[in-house]
């Protein structure tokens, strides 16, 4: 049941709305700005409302086993606007809202919207609140206990205790809760990092230096960004600090031709176009001609990458639909490919809450078999001496070190370049950058040259 269409909603009845759809398989990095957008909140309550919409979804298992001790039926068996709105109340009185707002405004919203589930709800959230704070979680090392106290299925705990090691693993699963931090790109044909800084603050927008890419802008208090002038004028672009790391690894040149393989939004493959772009920049620099194909399977995905191409005045980025496992391109045409292959995301878990929820624990096995078909095509695309490179945001060792193993077997041709220094750590021939080292995402990168 939802509210009539012309009835507005508060902070708390978006939030519900929100993760609803999310619970009935949307994505809330889609969702809930187009939500936002026509809501008539101001921007305090639309920063509130993201809050509760992506912390609700990181702390789902320990929200769960809270609630589970105040109910007397299992959470799944319960309609789903009455099991969001428990664990929107329940992350509001885990993170110290007052116990009448995080109760009674959670109980107001769920019953605009489903008047019958008022009172169920109101009686267990006030008896949650009456018990606490604390509400205790389990605190061994076992591997149940720190997935409900990170809010991780134990399959990705075991995942990374058995790649990362517990130290890292336990610091990964951490820092997966996490705010990711919101980055900022330059436009250099439009912008510089400098002015694009000064600009900022004069907004009253807070700016500091990446701390992986000096020139990376990390921002807080933007609110939509979409509106931003500085990104729907295309002087910059938001990008996370080791997306834009592995552009820079890639290295392209101005005048090279370089294909981008899954390209799909499109940040990395803008990223290079502005590299390797003709013409002369708005800041006086003449650059040589060069072009970027930004290749996806998916036609949807793939308008993406035109209209940041078209917001950026990106006329060297060519969006093409087409397969990376039977390339639609002439081989041996390409000075740089990346493969930004599919994979199973471990890395970026707190920029997609619900993804950690909704993965299949046999994923990194079958997307590395994918990764390796995409390696072995893309080598094909390369002239002699051009360079390959192979990202994935993920951390698990068989879509890194063992996509590495295969390859130097695989593509013997392919000979190692130099991976990104600290605070990447050697894997193999490449380097995995944790996203509790440096407040980005979670990245690995592997840098190959045709011989």
């Amino acid at each position: 049941m939802s509210p009539p269409e012309d009835s507005p909603l508060s902070a708390r009845g978006i939030a519900i709305e929100a993760l609803v759809r999310v619970d009935d398989g949307a994505y809330s990095n889609l969702l809930l700005p187009t939500l936002l957008r026509g809501s008539g909140l101001e921007p305090r309550d639309r920063a509130f409302a993201t809050d509760l919409v992506y912390s609700t979804l990181r702390g789902q298992r320990a929200l769960d086993h809270i609630l589970l001790g105040f109910l007397t039926r299992p959470l799944g068996g319960l309609d789903a606007d009455v099991r969001v709105a428990l664990r929107l109340g329940a992350y509001q009185l885990r993170a110290g809202v007052a116990p009448h707002a995080a109760v009674g405004e959670t109980v107001t919203a769920i019953g605009r919207r489903n008047p019958r589930a008022k009172g169920f709800v109101n009686a267990v959230l006030r008896h949650l609140a009456a018990s606490g704070p604390p509400w205790n979680l389990p605190d061994g090392d076992d591997v149940s206990s720190l997935g409900i106290r990170t809010s991780h299925p134990d399959w990705i705990v075991e995942r990374f205790i058995a790649d990362l090691g517990q130290l890292d693993a336990a610091a990964v699963l951490e820092s997966d809760n996490r705010v990711p931090a919101v980055t900022l790109r330059a436009n250099p044909r439009r912008s510089d990092p400098t002015q694009l800084a000064d600009e900022l603050r004069a907004g009253g927008i807070r700016v500091d230096p990446g701390m992986l890419l000096p020139d990376a802008l990390v921002v807080s208090g933007v609110g939509d960004l979409a509106a931003l002038p500085a990104v729907s004028e295309g002087r910059a672009t938001p990008q996370d600090q080791a997306s834009q790391a592995v552009v820079i690894a890639l290295d392209p040149q101005p005048g090279d031709r370089v294909l981008e393989i899954a390209a799909a939004p499109g940040g990395k493959a803008s990223a290079i176009a502005e590299r390797v772009s003709a013409g002369r920049s708005a800041l006086g620099r003449s650059a040589v001609g060069g072009s970027v194909v930004g290749l996806d399977l998916h036609p949807g995905r793939v308008a993406r990458i035109a209209q940041a191409a078209t917001r950026l005045g990106l006329d060297c980025l060519f969006p093409l639909v087409g397969d990376g496992l039977a390339l639609p391109l002439r081989p041996g045409s390409f000075d740089r490919v990346l493969v930004d292959a599919p994979c199973s995301g471990l890395g970026v878990l707190r920029r997609r809450p619900e993804a950690r929820w909704r993965l299949d624990s046999r994923a990194p096995e079958q997307l590395a078999e994918l990764a390796r078909k995409l390696l072995g095509a893309a080598a094909e695309a390369l002239r002699p001496g051009g360079v390959l490179v192979y990202s994935v945001c993920t951390l698990t060792m068989v879509e890194t070190l063992g996509v590495d193993e295969w390859a130097a077997s695989a593509l013997p041709r392919l000979h190692d370049l130099p991976p990104p220094g600290a605070p990447w750590r050697r894997r193999g021939r490449g380097a995995l950058l944790l996203p509790s080292t440096a407040d980005s995402d979670g990245m690995f990168v592997l840098c190959l040259q045709l011989g």
